[in-house]
């Protein structure tokens, strides 16, 4: 792994003096590899017994010991013979697995002084010495290159910084995550749930506040769409397996299908939506003047992930995409490209995300198609950035084999980075189903094919929403916008009459008048995150009004019930 920020060979440095501590602490303990990652490290170990908070630790009081000593990150070479006899003595399977995988005659080797050998490639910092603020954070289970069939490891995560000043940040705003923590807010608000034992594992079922508020996304995702001008399409969920094997997907993308016999014949359960899309634009002759075609699907697709990496809403086996596929000619891919620039913007504008940063991915060193293609569709992504002013960074090599890419990332409320939309050039498909259409002087040419999402999976720009927000959603998302709580049956009647005022103008309000404390209804809606709670008694229906609880302020005064009712409006007709 190439590491390209002095931040990450600090960790990554960091995380072989763990693998070092470790060994000194528990000598039978085997190693495999500890990379840097976002936000910090992991170590993958072979110990016999589970790592403890305890050990944790433990393990941290041996770092600093060793971090004291100062010792030097030494790299040197030996010939692939001499490695594998090498770890072979050491004990340590799995260095000599990666070794005869590596295909390498030379191995390179690191030190920590003359305390620790590793096989790494590094770079490293200098001396242990500067490492001067780390944390180990938590153990969980992995798979030995992360395949259930191999051995189970423990993996400890930690992470480290410069200074402690900004390893304390870094730990606070993990705090605060944890309290947004999706999974944790899905159950309390009765948004979501994984029934995993009867159901199986990464598939959601949404409970009806979290079934209204994905209604709520996809209308508004669906109405954004006419407005740019897609064609709306729905594909079936199944397609016969020559599909894929045409597509290319049978043969690369296999391990994470799932396919059955139909009749005799195979049948595989979409993971993508594009195939589909495909189909449709085949459907009949095009002309110059039909492109740009663009073709818009809400498509739920299914993909056979490995449990360990399965992660709440934000990894699943079956999601949702906003998914889009943009048919044009050359000359058109800098002016799509903007567009879908300008809808990616304004939509994270109402989601509430302003803070977004910006990748374009090129060539990379396997892929198909022309020098010639590649640099029309690189020079067009580029020039759509540049037009746009936006500020970018250039990934070399990092493009899909079938084209370059740009990848929209956003930043939540904790500066955390989401990925988000991302738009694709592709001369893959178009070449594999031989898609066409008739140019100016009447002969065929072969369209460029633009994937596109903005939200991308609907699950994970669901869960990424109940983070940034803490799961307090603003009023044009929120599932119960309005909680009315008359004090006792006496109040009921002005109550139902001040919800069908409200429902007249499009708002979503319910009245709680169970037999239950005032104060109690009060806590359970707070709780429950509804941005407003309206109280009535004897004053509010003598004087027409409404007593206005708005969640995180608590008490706001009273207002009359029409004037409540336009603020309501107003507040989510404009999205605040």
């Amino acid at each position: 792994m190439e590491y390209k920020t002095d931040l990450d060979k600090l960790r990554h440095s960091c995380s072989h003096v763990m693998a070092q501590a470790v060994k000194e602490l528990w000598p039978e303990t085997k190693v495999t590899i500890g990379p840097a990652i976002d936000n910090g490290f992991y170590y993958d170990f072979d110990k016999a017994d589970p790592f403890t908070d305890l050990d944790l630790r433990k393990i941290e009081k041996r770092m600093k010991k060793i971090i004291e000593r100062k010792p030097k990150f030494l790299h040197s070479t030996m010939d692939r013979d001499e490695a594998i006899k090498l770890f072979k003595e050491m004990k340590e399977d799995y260095k000599i697995e990666l070794i005869e995988g590596l295909g390498d005659e030379e191995i390179s080797i690191y030190k920590t002084g003359d305390e620790f050998l590793d096989l790494c490639k590094g770079p490293h910092i200098e001396h242990a010495g500067e490492i001067k603020a780390f944390k180990l954070l938590s153990v969980a289970g992995s798979y030995w290159r992360g395949d259930e069939k191999k051995a189970q490891l423990q993996r400890i995560y930690g992470t480290a910084f410069f200074s402690k000043e900004e390893l304390d940040d870094f730990l606070q705003i993990m705090e605060e995550a944890k309290k947004r923590d999706h999974r944790k807010l899905g159950v309390q608000l009765d948004l979501f749930n994984f029934y995993q034992e009867s159901a199986g594992a990464g598939l959601v079922f949404y409970h009806p506040p979290g079934a209204l508020l994905r209604k709520i996304i996809e209308d508004y995702v669906k109405e954004k769409h006419l407005e740019y001008e897609y064609g709306l399409v729905v594909t079936p969920n199944i397609l016969k397996g020559k599909l894929w094997e045409e597509s290319g997907h049978s043969e690369h993308y296999r391990e994470n299908m799932y396919f059955f016999d139909v009749d005799g014949e195979e049948y595989a359960v979409k993971p993508m939506n594009c195939p589909g899309h495909i189909l449709i634009y085949k459907s009949k002759i095009r002309s110059y003047r039909d492109l740009p075609i663009k073709y818009f699907e809400l498509g739920t697709v299914y993909r056979q992930e490995k449990t360990g990496v399965l992660h709440g809403l934000l990894r699943v086996r079956g999601f949702t995409q906003d998914d889009a596929h943009i048919f044009c000619r050359e000359d058109q891919i800098k002016n799509e490209v903007i567009k879908v620039i300008n809808f990616v913007f304004e939509v994270m504008k109402d989601f509430g995300f302003n803070d977004i940063n910006i990748e374009l991915s090129t060539r990379p060193e396997k892929y198909i198609g022309s020098l010639e293609e590649w640099d029309i569709a690189t020079k067009a992504l580029e020039a759509s950035l540049k037009e746009k002013e936006m500020v970018y960074e250039i990934y070399d090599g990092d493009g899909a084999f079938y084209g370059p890419k740009i990848d929209i990332k956003l930043k939540d409320a904790l500066k955390r980075e989401w990925q988000c939309a991302t738009i694709q050039c592709d001369f893959s498909l178009p070449e594999r189903f031989k898609l066409s259409y008739i140019n100016e002087e009447g002969t065929e040419s072969r369209p460029i094919m633009i994937h596109r999402a903005i939200l991308g999976s609907m699950e994970r720009f669901i869960g990424t929403l109940i983070e940034h927000y803490a799961g307090a959603f603003p009023m044009w998302l929120a599932p119960r916008q309005i909680t009315i709580i008359p004090i006792n049956d006496a109040h009921n009647e002005y109550a139902a009459h001040v919800k069908e005022c409200l429902q007249n103008e499009g708002l979503r309000a319910i009245i709680d008048q169970r037999n239950e404390s005032l104060s109690k209804r009060i806590r359970e809606g707070t709780v429950s995150k509804i941005p407003y709670l309206l109280i009535i008694g004897d004053k509010e229906i003598a004087d027409k009004k409404v007593s206005v609880r708005k969640y995180g302020q608590g008490d706001v005064g009273s207002l009359l019930a029409e004037e409540f009712v336009a603020k309501a409006k107003e507040e989510t007709a404009n999205k605040t």
